[in-house]
């Protein structure tokens, strides 16, 4: 059957791929952003779709909808844009749950949210599974970041127990691909720009530091896999590339892919920044049947391949 479901942060890059994703299965959806990342680029070839519908709306307020199913993004979740108003960024992610939560025990919707990786921290456990509680910095500034999703967490574990809500939570690795912000500072699409501009690559620290890196397409089918998982099963689950590269390694990657004359010059490493990360994913394997299927190559030539495209436009 058919159902509503409700995105937040749905103009954003992976809410967009949500969106569609859940439109091509046949649900109606409304997408709720208040597009300080988000983009209407985004979304734009969704808006004839009769099941798609937008809403402007920063979910630190109250929102009122009547909907089957809630898949809760929304977040600034690069550090370029979550330092950027860190007060706001620790709101979305706090605020923001307890008026999902309080929408979903209202209409009696079944709720996702979208955790992360950064739950755990600079990790002193590799690689990491769910039962690690993390190493994490309250007071740094990633924190506003990092401790906003461990609250939310915190939160929906909270409405699980007391009020029996109907939970998921899914914990995001690094994922890439086309609708990335280009200005997001993620190391992605920030290296990816730099190279198709034909300017220096920029790597922070010495680049042995290690990231795992999950194609978009892998992860939506995984977000779906997990909301409609039986009652009762909440996670947290890991969702993630177990495929662990540098960030020189990547650096290279991208040069040789598209070409030119690319540099890499090194900088300091910012504060907080985790030396290794990689996911376990066992249990995404055992309880959805989930494992990524792109290569990194493979996806890295069709992001690149987005990104000439829009700078081109």
């Amino acid at each position: 059957m058919n159902k509503r479901i409700l995105v937040t942060g749905g103009a954003g890059f992976l809410g967009s791929h949500l969106c569609d994703e859940l439109l091509s299965l046949g649900n109606e959806v409304i997408c709720v952003d208040n597009f300080f990342t988000g983009r209407k680029l985004n979304i734009i070839s969704l808006m004839k779709n009769a099941n798609f519908e937008l809403l402007r709306h920063d979910i630190t307020f109250p929102l009122y909808v009547e909907v089957d199913q809630i898949y809760n993004l929304a977040c600034p979740a690069s550090p370029v844009h979550y330092q950027f108003d860190p007060v706001q960024t620790t709101k979305t992610s706090v605020h923001g749950a307890i008026n999902m939560l309080g929408l979903a025990k209202r209409v009696k919707a079944r709720i996702l949210q979208a955790s992360t990786s950064e739950v755990y921290g600079d990790p002193e456990v590799h690689p990491q599974k769910e039962s690690y509680w993390g190493k994490v910095n309250p007071i740094g500034i990633r924190s506003c970041y990092d401790e906003g999703k461990r609250c939310a967490e915190t939160l929906f574990f909270d409405y699980y127990r007391q009020q029996n809500l109907d939970i998921k939570v899914i914990r995001i690795f690094n994922t890439y691909g086309p609708k990335m912000h280009p200005d997001d500072g993620r190391v992605v699409s920030n290296f990816i720009v730099q190279a198709l501009k034909g300017e220096d690559i920029t790597i922070y620290g010495d680049g042995t530091q290690t990231r795992s890196f999950c194609y978009v397409d892998d992860m939506i089918d995984a977000f779906v896999l997990m909301m409609n998982t039986e009652r009762g099963y909440t996670g947290p689950i890991n969702v993630g590339n177990p495929d662990e590269y540098s960030i020189l390694e990547l650096a290279e990657k991208i040069i040789n892919i598209v070409g030119g004359k690319s540099r890499i010059k090194f900088f300091p490493l910012p504060q907080d920044d985790p030396q290794q990360r990689q996911p376990d994913i066992s249990e995404a394997i055992k309880k959805i049947d989930w494992s990524p299927k792109v290569k990194l190559d493979d996806g890295l030539k069709k992001t690149v391949k987005y990104f000439n495209d829009l700078m081109s436009s």
